[in-house]
C-alpha cells in the first residue's frame, strides 16, 4: 500500500499544511517528528491530520498532486471542517 497524507505543521508564528506520499506512513511520520526532513524541520509541532491509502505508487502521487490544488484544499477544508475548528 501507498499513502497520501497531509500534515499540519505549526511554528512560532506560522502554520502550514504539508502534503506528501509514502509507502511506509509510520516511518515517514517518525522522520518528520525527529526533524529528519529538511522542509518541515523548522516547525515545532507536526500533526498528521489526514491520509488515504492507494494500491499503487502512481495513484498515491496523483492524489497528492490533486490535494495540493485549490480544489483539493477546498475538499480537505470541508472534509476536516470540525477537526480544524478544534
Amino acid at each position: 500500500m501507498y499513502y497520501t497524507y497531509v500534515l499540519l505543521c505549526k511554528g512560532k508564528d506560522r502554520e502550514k499544511m504539508y502534503f506528501g506520499f509514502t509507502g511506509d506512513l509510520k516511518l515517514r511520520i517518525g522522520q518528520y517528528r525527529k526533524k529528519m526532513v529538511k522542509t518541515t524541520r523548522s516547525f515545532n509541532e507536526i500533526e498528521l491530520i489526514y491520509y488515504e491509502s492507494c494500491r499503487n505508487k502512481t495513484d498515491a502521487r496523483k492524489r497528492e498532486i490533486q490535494l495540493k490544488t485549490g480544489f483539493g484544499r477546498g475538499y480537505l477544508k470541508r472534509r476536516l471542517e470540525n477537526d480544524i475548528k478544534n
